[in-house]
C-alpha cells in the first residue's frame, strides 16, 4: 500500500509507503515500480544515491542537472530528519519560482518526488542524516547547475540563518541570473 499526496507544485508528490510493524521494528517497501504505476507514476530510475551530513544545520542545494541528463529525483531520509524542498524551475509555468517543502525523517518514512525541471535541496535537522535518492538520469558533471540557497526571489524558510554550506552553495547565482534549461511542457 502507498498513499501519494500532492503538494501544491504540479508534479511534486509525497509518498508514504505502507509500514508493517513489530516488537522487533518494521518492514517497509520504499520503491515498487508496480505501485507507484498504479498511481500515474512511471518515472524509470538508473541510480540510486546516498548523502551523509554529519552536522544539523547543514545545506545541500538549490541543484538541478540540465538536459539531455535531467534528473527526476525520488527522495527519502534513511537516518536523522531532513527539510526536503523543491522549486519550479520550468520557464511558463504558472508555478516558476514557487517552493513547496516536506520533513522527511526515518521515522516518518516519507518521500519526496521531484520530477524533472526542479531544483532540489535540503537542510538536516539534526546531525548524522543520511539521505537516500533515485535518479532517473545518470550523474553529468557537464550539466550539473545551482541556484542560491537563501534567494530572496524564491524566499524558502529553511529554518537556519547560518547554514552549513559547500563552497559550490556559497557561490551559486540567484535565479534571476540563470537562464533556466526548463520548459513547462517539455
Amino acid at each position: 500500500m502507498l498513499t501519494v499526496t500532492p503538494t501544491d507544485l504540479p508534479g511534486v508528490l509525497v509518498l508514504e509507503p505502507r509500514r508493517f510493524g513489530d516488537d522487533r521494528g518494521f518492514f517497509c517497501e520504499v520503491y515498487n515500480r508496480a505501485r507507484l504505476a498504479e498511481h500515474g507514476i512511471t518515472t524509470d530510475f538508473v541510480q540510486d544515491n546516498q548523502s551523509l551530513s554529519a552536522r544539523a544545520g547543514t545545506l545541500r542545494g538549490l541543484h538541478y542537472q540540465a538536459p539531455p541528463h535531467a534528473q527526476a529525483k525520488l527522495v527519502r531520509c534513511g537516518r536523522g530528519r531532513i527539510f526536503d524542498v523543491a522549486v519550479d524551475f520550468r520557464a511558463g509555468s504558472a508555478s516558476f519560482g514557487r517552493w513547496t517543502g516536506v520533513e522527511l525523517s526515518a521515522a516518518n518514512g516519507r518521500q519526496l518526488l521531484i520530477p524533472e525541471g526542479f531544483l532540489h535541496g535540503f537542510v538536516t535537522l539534526e546531525d548524522d542524516c543520511e539521505l537516500l535518492y533515485k535518479c532517473s538520469a545518470h550523474y553529468a558533471p557537464d550539466c550539473d547547475g545551482a541556484v542560491r540557497w537563501d534567494d530572496p526571489d524564491i524566499g524558502i524558510d529553511w529554518g537556519v540563518s547560518d547554514p552549513i554550506l559547500s563552497d559550490k552553495d556559497a557561490a551559486a547565482p540567484v535565479l534571476r541570473a540563470v537562464e533556466t534549461p526548463f520548459r513547462e511542457g517539455a
